[in-house]
């Protein structure tokens, strides 16, 4: 199965489909995919199980772990999809392939919409901390379920975008998007950081200390949502113009786009990583803090 980046030829998805080591790799990528991230999103559905027993609500649940739960079940929908996918592909069933393809592609805005989300979400927590409080309360509470409610009903219609364009892809829409995501995300990076340089050392005992603490990490997760998402997109624009391009061969060609896919996995990676490092349950994270 070719993934999130080997789907974004301009003119055919199976243009490489007769390239035995490009569709190699796009399978082996696939299969690490789904090994490396089916327990790690488990996990976090598991933990957030466990609050939801302790508390009997979401309502006071934090917004950044609502948005990962979320994004854990996009994730299972996608190796759902990518696992009926290969099944409908090896049996010969193209009709039923395309629709386990356009289930696989949810992950696309999905994902993405979830990481802004996010960066808002800390964006507010630390430029606009009232407008923040107001909204841990109910009125932010339905707020945050219209958002989920929006991204979900997107990841809806980009299925049904992927089953018009199929077997090509909508590389400008897709373009615009991304770019979207990268201009908001990057707004939200840059005016926390310049909060964080207008707060200065100050004094540093007592309330101040944790606020500030607060507002660091904040910036960190902001930091590394942005961070994985230009990686993406610049890894999206090189191998799209490689591949489109004559300075390579067919084979080779094939190879640079399904092997892109690879770059794809710290966007998989880290909301769940940042998940679990609030939660306390990375090893590494726990011992710096002791």
């Amino acid at each position: 199965m070719a993934a999130n980046l080997s789907t974004s030829s301009f003119d055919n998805f199976h243009h490489c489909s007769s390239s035995t080591t490009a569709n190699y790799i796009a399978t082996a990528f696939d299969i690490t995919q789904i090994s490396l991230l089916l327990p790690l999103y488990l996990t976090v559905l598991y933990l957030g199980h466990q609050k939801w027993r302790q508390q009997r609500s979401f309502a006071t649940t934090s917004h950044s772990d609502i948005f990962t739960y979320n994004l854990a079940a996009i994730e299972l929908l996608y190796a759902l999809g990518a696992t009926f996918y290969y099944c409908t592909s090896y049996f010969g069933l193209s009709e039923l392939t395309i629709l386990w393809f356009s289930l696989c592609s949810i992950v696309i805005p999905g994902e993405t919409c979830f990481h802004i989300l996010t960066c808002v979400e800390r964006y507010l927590a630390v430029v606009h901390p009232v407008t923040y409080l107001g909204l841990r309360r109910v009125g932010g509470v339905r707020i945050r379920n219209v958002s989920i409610g929006c991204v979900w009903l997107l990841c809806l219609g980009w299925m049904g975008i992927i089953a018009v364009y199929s077997p090509g892809f909508p590389f400008i829409l897709y373009f615009i998007f991304l770019a979207f995501s990268l201009v908001v995300v990057s707004f939200c990076s840059l005016s926390v950081l310049c909060v964080l340089i207008r707060s200065g050392p100050g004094d540093m005992a007592g309330g101040r200390a944790r606020v500030d603490q607060s507002k660091q990490r904040a910036f960190h997760t902001i930091t590394a949502i942005t961070a994985v998402l230009w990686l993406f997109f610049i890894g999206f624009l090189v191998c799209v113009a490689l591949d489109s391009s004559n300075l390579l061969s067919y084979n080779i060609g094939c190879l640079v786009l399904f092997s892109a896919n690879w770059i794809t996995l710290p966007n998989s990676l880290v909301l769940p990583l940042l998940f679990l490092q609030r939660s306390g349950k990375l090893v590494c994270c726990r011992s710096s803090n002791k």
